[in-house]
């Protein structure tokens, strides 16, 4: 199974006061979009992806259309609509991948994962979630949280909507993934953030460096 799958990179980045389009901010010498493009290239079960841009972000569309990357650009009126926007004009029919362009430690490996999940349980869409207290002890800010089965998590942006679904009225229907992983734990919310993401993942390459020499 192969799905399309949504880079959101439309959004003011209003909470972290930003002189740059949120996407293009430095993390670790390169865009945080360009790793969260790096993992869907690698991922196996992803069939075409697009960026989903906005009057808000015009250098990262740029920069992503120069690379040769799909787009959908959307009004920027909230990160919901622009979500439907995307799906309408991209005419798609079944399920969809979205990620925002803030996880910069996401992986292909971890995209398949949840695809394949989904592949298998096959609701209405599949959220991924962080346990509150691993982000809170990173020192890691908790933006949105949303609740499953009882319990409060924090959101990691990444998610499978049926697009029917998504365009319809009535209760949606969704499983969930909760994680701990570096991958899905490191959303970039605000400057602090930045520093300790930047930090812990330089850790993990450096580590994996020294495991291949």
């Amino acid at each position: 199974m192969k799905i399309p799958a949504l880079i959101m990179a439309g959004g003011k980045g209003k909470r972290m006061d930003l002189t740059i389009e949120k996407p293009l901010l430095e993390f670790l010498g390169k865009p945080l979009i360009d790793w969260v493009l790096k993992a869907v290239k690698a991922a196996k079960k992803i069939s075409n992806a697009y960026v989903v841009t906005s009057p808000n972000t015009p250098m990262t569309t740029e920069k992503c259309a120069k690379e040769g990357w799909r787009i959908i650009n959307t009004d920027g009126k909230g990160y919901h609509n622009d979500l439907k926007q995307a799906i309408v004009e991209g005419g798609f029919r079944g399920p969809v991948l979205i990620m925002p362009s803030d996880v910069p430690a996401l992986t292909g490996k971890a995209l398949d994962k949840i695809v394949s999940t989904h592949e298998k349980n096959r609701k209405d869409a599949l959220a991924v979630f962080v346990p509150i207290q691993n982000r809170e002890e990173l020192g890691l800010s908790v933006s949105s949280t949303d609740e499953f089965q009882g319990v409060e998590y924090a959101v990691s942006g990444v998610n499978i909507i049926e697009s029917r679904r998504i365009l319809s009225e009535g209760k949606i229907e969704t499983d969930a993934i909760v994680t701990d992983e570096i991958e899905l734990l490191l959303n970039i919310n605000t400057l602090k953030d930045l520093k300790i993401a930047e930090k812990i993942m330089g850790q993990e390459l450096s580590k994996n460096s020294s495991h291949l020499t």
